[in-house]
């Protein structure tokens, strides 16, 4: 069984486990509507809440309904 002939310091361990990470967030476009939003995140649009297309919430009637 193979064993380290010497340790590996806490700073050389933690470079080998980085890994790259993207400087500009990644963009998607909503099928539905249209609006830029970021990948794998619900993006709010006219008091409606959507993610994958559909709506997970919609505040717009609560509003009409208050008024």
């Amino acid at each position: 069984m193979a064993h380290p002939k010497r340790k590996t310091s806490k700073t050389r361990r933690d470079k080998r486990r980085t890994h790259y990470k993207p400087v500009a967030p990644q963009i998607a476009t909503c099928p539905t509507t249209g609006e830029p939003h970021l990948f794998h995140r619900a993006h709010w649009f006219e008091g409606k809440l959507y993610y994958r297309g559909q709506v997970l919430i919609d505040n717009s009637e609560k509003a009409e309904n208050l008024a």
